[in-house]
């Protein structure tokens, strides 16, 4: 069983920045593959960027990339989704998941997910 938890959310304006941390907790989450998953209201989960346990891969959506760096440190158990340039489109509830296999958390097979944080992008 691994335990997520999110924090660092809130309200920002068009063209700012934030940063959202993961804390893992659990059955040795360092061997998890982590990421973030996005869903505004009416619409879709989407996915938004994923990193390999080593952290030696990244992924992202086409929609985020050039603006979202996503990064982990194994020794905090925690995942790091630093966000800048940031559009009203970027809001959303955003939500840290985990699994065993990169390949799976990137098509929506996520074994285990956090309670998710709020994003909002004020113009």
């Amino acid at each position: 069983q691994v335990h997520l938890v999110e924090s660092g959310g809130g309200l920002v304006q068009v063209g700012g920045s934030l940063r959202l941390s993961c804390e893992a907790s659990g059955r040795t989450p360092s061997s998890y593959a982590m990421g973030w998953y996005r869903q505004a209201p009416g619409k879709e989960r989407e996915f938004v960027a994923a990193i390999t346990w080593s952290g030696a891969t990244t992924y992202y959506a086409d929609s985020v990339k050039g603006r979202f760096i996503l990064s982990r440190d194994n020794a905090k158990n925690t995942a790091v989704l630093e966000m800048s340039s940031l559009k009203p489109e970027d809001t959303a509830v955003y939500v840290c998941v985990a699994d065993a296999l990169f390949r799976e958390l990137v098509a929506d097979g996520y074994e285990y997910w956090g309670q998710g944080t709020q994003v909002t992008v004020s113009s």
